[in-house]
């Protein structure tokens, strides 16, 4: 299992990687890509759209189940990453670069895992 060290974990899976600007990236780890199979489909919120921290962003579809994303923070939508709707699959292949959506706004990092502690949550 990949748990690179310089991102960020949520306890419901997803990556947080905070670029130079401020921005915030976000993703789905490896371990919840490797739960969920091969992933066939992405829902992704709309440039602009208003997020919630803990309210689901986004969701993924899997030959196994429908799976929802959930933001981070509260912020607004500023880009998404257009490549996953025509090749899904990215998420499987290379989680940590297929990242799903940017956001801009304030992020509590003290609700985030390093990768050691997220290391230690999915070993449970």
């Amino acid at each position: 299992m990949i748990i690179p060290e310089e991102l960020k974990y949520t306890k419901s899976h997803e990556w947080i990687k905070i670029l130079e600007n401020g921005t915030v990236e976000l993703g789905l780890s490896d371990y919840a890509q490797h739960e969920l199979g091969d992933i066939v489909f992405v829902n992704l919120p709309k440039i602009g759209d208003t997020l919630t921290a803990g309210a689901a962003a986004a969701d993924v579809e899997s030959v196994k189940a429908v799976s929802d994303i959930y933001s981070p923070m509260n912020g607004k939508v500023i880009e998404i990453n257009q490549e996953l709707f025509d090749a899904p699959e990215k998420i499987n292949k290379s989680p940590y670069t297929a990242w799903l959506i940017r956001i801009e706004g304030v992020l509590q990092e003290n609700d985030l895992l390093s990768a050691g502690e997220y290391k230690a949550f999915i070993s449970k």
